[in-house]
């Protein structure tokens, strides 16, 4: 059982990064997904969300309109994304993947985690 994020990088404010998640080894085509971010000495914060069939989503009200949550349920390994516009130096911080059968949210709880990637915003 693997999630995978992977597409952090270093990008200047304003600009865009899409982050990606692949999930195998499990159903994950009937799993929830969700991104959080955590920055160093920080609580793990819920970023955004999307239910098993991709007709839902959910996001912090931080990110609203600048963070946008997609899925690709097409092929055994599930992708999930998380693209965000407008970036702004505040968004630095690691993004982690998330996968559950329970409630999307803050509290889940969450089966599965992915290893995290690493954005920076300059300014």
């Amino acid at each position: 059982v693997q999630l995978q994020a992977s597409g952090g990088g270093l990008v200047q404010a304003g600009g865009s990064l899409r982050l990606s998640c692949a999930a195998s080894g499990r159903t994950f085509s009937t799993y929830a997904m969700s991104w959080f971010r955590q920055a160093p000495g920080k609580e793990r914060d819920f970023v955004a969300g999307i239910n098993w069939s991709g007709t839902s989503t959910y996001y912090a009200d931080s990110v609203k309109g600048r963070f946008t949550i997609s899925r690709d349920n097409a092929k055994s390994t599930v992708w999930a994304y998380l693209q965000i516009n407008n970036l702004e130096p505040a968004d630095t911080t690691v993004y982690y993947c998330a996968a559950t059968k329970g409630r999307i949210g803050p509290t889940g709880p969450y089966d599965y985690w992915g290893q995290g990637t690493l954005v920076t915003v300059s300014s």
